[in-house]
């Protein structure tokens, strides 16, 4: 019986942080970062707000959590990546052009994400700064393992490519969700309009890797 009071426990404990976490993001995704309050996270969750003290320190600790388990970047981390090294006999190509359909398809989907994006170019904050650490860190690996190898002299020339992509792929997104959908007279908020570009994203890709 004990032991099985304990697994409840910990059951009712995941399912109380779920809830937690979930009103961090539906919060977030209606009303913007400045509503995440300890009272209304523990209202819209429906729990108690010292078990946000009690299971992740306090506020800090719990916004923490959910910005991590939201970021894309920080899933495609150095272990997972080691995966792909058999797959390198395209100089990393088809991986790149897989984290940038990714990231674009992403992106777009997760209102949580979009607002997460502005957060971050909104104010100064510890955990927003560790996750751009984190991303960093990531893709740095990534870069050596894909490109600096690779490409040797023109490695720098790729990675600032790549920075213009991946940059430019959030800022559509955001653009779209924020302004209006026509950008450059593409509707980036439609599906032929988004599919075209997917094409485009393959299509700089293929000739940097052609022509470097």
């Amino acid at each position: 019986m004990e032991r099985k009071s304990v697994a409840g426990s910990i059951r009712n404990k995941e399912r109380s942080k779920k809830k937690f976490l979930d009103a961090v993001g539906k919060i977030l995704r209606t009303k913007g970062y400045t509503a995440l309050k300890v009272n209304s996270i523990a209202a819209t969750a429906g729990v108690d707000k010292k078990m946000i003290y009690s299971y992740f320190g306090g506020i800090d600790g719990l916004i923490d959590e959910y910005i991590l388990s939201q970021d894309f970047w920080s899933k495609v981390t150095i272990q997972e990546t080691e995966k792909i090294k058999p797959k390198l006999y395209d100089r990393g190509k088809s991986f790149i052009e897989e984290m940038l359909l990714s990231q674009f398809d992403y992106v777009y989907s997760s209102k949580e994400v979009q607002k997460l994006i502005l957060w971050r170019l909104s104010e100064p904050r510890k955990s927003l700064k560790k996750l751009t650490e984190t991303q960093e860190q990531n893709g740095e690996y990534i870069f050596k393992l894909l490109m600096d190898s690779h490409f040797k002299n023109n490695a720098e020339h790729v990675r600032s490519i790549m920075a213009i992509m991946f940059s430019g792929l959030y800022y559509l997104n955001m653009y779209a969700a924020m302004n209006g959908s026509i950008f450059c007279g593409i509707d980036v908020d439609c599906p032929k309009g988004r599919d075209k570009i997917r094409k485009a994203i393959s299509f700089m890709l293929h000739h940097t890797y052609k022509s470097l």
